[in-house]
């Protein structure tokens, strides 16, 4: 083991786990030595005066965090019908749910960038608080050669490794305690990325400024060790970083996944070499390891023994835009989770999994069905569309890792009335809560659901309502569903209108017949009604709320844009809520999602 670890370049010898602490005999005067070891700048014990309140800032947010979703989940109706608590919930909420649309790009809520400015001061505060920056190094004194703010900014950027890397899995401990799902923690999971490369872009020039002071910059770059490592690990860092900027990221997304890992490998690695265990360092790369290692195998536990390797795909193009992928399995799942799937027989994308939406729900006496409707673009879709209709019903093996996410359980059920809001393969998200809505509705206290639908694909009509009467059969619903409505916006051109219609002219008497006939039926049982144009949420939303003491649950699965107009929407509930407005609702409650048909193409789904 000692022969081997020798052998590794860029590392001090002998190799050990953490360096001395011993800051050996002071030679300069009183006053100096006492100057250089202060609390502050203690080159010795900058790990535990840096690294460490770092690691603390994180956890005491996530332990806010946690005790929120405690408070949340042990609070019942009867206390949140509390007139003072509903308005503590409601400006929580409001913070939670009012952003800014600039362009086509959604911003954060009030409560992320509160959060984000809360880190910000505190990095600011470790990094530019403490005096100097420099050591006063003269010609014939020397304080040290690491200059005091590239100390600090180092341990502080080390510390958020564990952090960056755990927020980046898709079963981690944070979502475990927080009950924040990953994907919505992907954001910190940026966040902290630029935080740490910020902290280590400051950790770098102070070194190339005092050895330029000094002279000696070339022969210590000539000298590698240190200045090799580093140098390659911040270049890895800033690939990974800008690499992972939202209009980047979604634009070359296949091209993005295939590089990340590698890129963070390399990163990490280097990262590694170059902390050249001082102090404490290693510490916090084995605590990262042991966490990943856990988060990863949990998933691969669940994808290979939990689901194992039986599972196959069958894909059925329902028009031209819109794929079905149905799964047969005996896994358990909830409204509105995704699961990670990785198809076999797809060249080079079956090195890669993709998160996909569950548009079905768990069957009581028969085989579940993973059902998924998937609006087909490039890449991985575009190539199961395009098999799917050189091959009808082709069936291809595939992967199952979940499942993740979905609405907090139980918290449709709480309201009295819901709002469930789907747009493009969105929609596909509605039929699992309408589903869900008709099981639980028997011998239930009288609620209301109201579904809004939004499509392009002049095809969803004839494939939406064909899944709305296999609901019905399934459920022998032969009268209509009390407390159900369905409105379906068609926002598509005259154009395509004509194209239907030419299509289903095309299609035989007997067969537009029986379709028709079906179609009325379902459309009776489940109160649908057709309208042109797009719907106005904001109003939907205002007219659900527009009773007194009514609580009102919506979630809404589409495009960004969407996904905006709602959550305005949620937070000027939340603005009535609190002002007290008379006849209105006591709780508004909003969950939003954009649909994970695929993730390269979240933002146009």
């Amino acid at each position: 083991m000692d022969m081997a670890m020798s052998m590794l370049p860029w590392l001090d010898q002998p190799v050990l786990l953490h360096s001395s602490r011993d800051a050996g005999n002071c030679t300069m005067t009183a006053e100096q030595c006492a100057f250089k070891s202060s609390y502050w700048l203690f080159w010795y014990q900058a790990d535990h005066r840096y690294a460490l309140p770092t690691v603390a800032f994180f956890l005491v947010a996530i332990g806010l965090f946690t005790i929120g979703r405690v408070v949340s989940g042990i609070s019942s109706q009867r206390i949140k019908q509390h007139s003072l608590l509903s308005r503590i919930f409601a400006g929580f909420r409001f913070l939670s749910y009012k952003g800014w649309r600039i362009r086509s790009w959604n911003s954060q809520s009030i409560g992320m960038f509160l959060l984000g400015t809360v880190g910000l001061v505190f990095f600011l505060a470790m990094t530019l608080g403490p005096r100097p920056y420099y050591w006063p190094n003269t010609k014939e004194i020397s304080y040290g050669n690491s200059p005091p703010i590239a100390t600090r900014t180092g341990f502080m950027a080390l510390a958020c490794m564990p952090f960056l890397i755990i927020l980046s899995a898709k079963a981690n401990p944070i979502t475990a305690l927080t009950g924040i799902s990953h994907e919505k923690l992907n954001i910190w999971h940026n966040w902290v990325a630029w935080a740490m490369f910020v902290l280590a872009l400051i950790h770098t020039f102070p070194f190339i400024v005092f050895h330029i002071w000094k002279g000696d910059l070339v022969e210590q770059w000539s000298s590698g060790g240190v200045w090799v490592t580093g140098v390659v690990a911040i270049i890895a860092q800033a690939w990974l970083t800008f690499m992972s900027i939202p209009w980047i990221r979604n634009r070359y997304y296949e091209f993005f996944k295939a590089t990340h890992f590698f890129m963070a490998m390399v990163f990490v690695i280097f990262f590694f070499f170059h902390c050249d265990f001082r102090m404490s360092s290693w510490d916090y790369f084995i605590a990262t390891a042991v966490l990943y290692s856990l988060s990863w195998l949990y998933s691969q536990c669940k994808t290979y023994f939990e689901h194992g390797l039986r599972h196959k795909a069958r894909l059925v193009p329902e028009s031209e835009y819109t794929l079905r992928i149905m799964i047969d399995t005996q896994m358990e799942w909830g409204p509105g989770q995704h699961v990670f799937l990785r198809f076999i027989t797809c060249g080079m994308h079956a090195l890669t999994a993709h998160p996909f939406t569950v548009c079905s729900v768990p069957q009581r006496d028969c085989q579940n069905q993973l059902v998924f409707y998937v609006k087909a673009r490039g890449g991985l879709t575009g190539r199961l569309m395009a098999l799917a209709r050189k091959n009808p019903d082709v069936q291809i093996p595939v992967l199952i890792d979940g499942p993740y996410g979905g609405i907090p359980a139980g918290r449709v059920d709480d309201f009295d009335r819901n709002l469930i809001i789907g747009g493009g393969a969105g929609a596909g998200i509605t039929l699992a809560l309408i589903e869900d809505f008709i099981r639980f509705e028997v011998n239930q206290t009288p609620r209301e659901m109201k579904v809004i639908v939004a499509t392009r694909d002049p095809g969803m009509r004839a494939w939406y309502i064909q899944a709305l009467e296999d609901i019905a059969v399934r459920h022998l619903q032969q009268k209509p569903v009390t407390g159900l409505s369905i409105h379906i916006h068609e926002t598509f051109s005259e154009n395509e209108v004509q194209q239907v219609e030419t299509n289903i002219k095309a299609a035989s008497k007997a067969e537009s017949i029986r379709s028709k006939e079906s179609s009325k039926s379902t459309r009776e049982l489940f109160n649908i009604q057709f309208f042109t144009g797009r719907p106005d949420l904001a109003a939907a939303i205002q007219r659900m709320a527009d009773q007194e003491t009514v609580s009102v649950g919506v979630v809404v699965c589409g495009p960004s844009s969407m996904i905006h107009d709602v959550r305005e929407a949620a937070a000027v509930a939340q603005k009535d809520i609190l002002s007290g407005k008379p006849g209105y609702a006591r709780e508004v409650w909003l969950h939003n999602t954009e649909h994970l048909a695929s993730v390269e193409e979240r933002d146009e789904a």
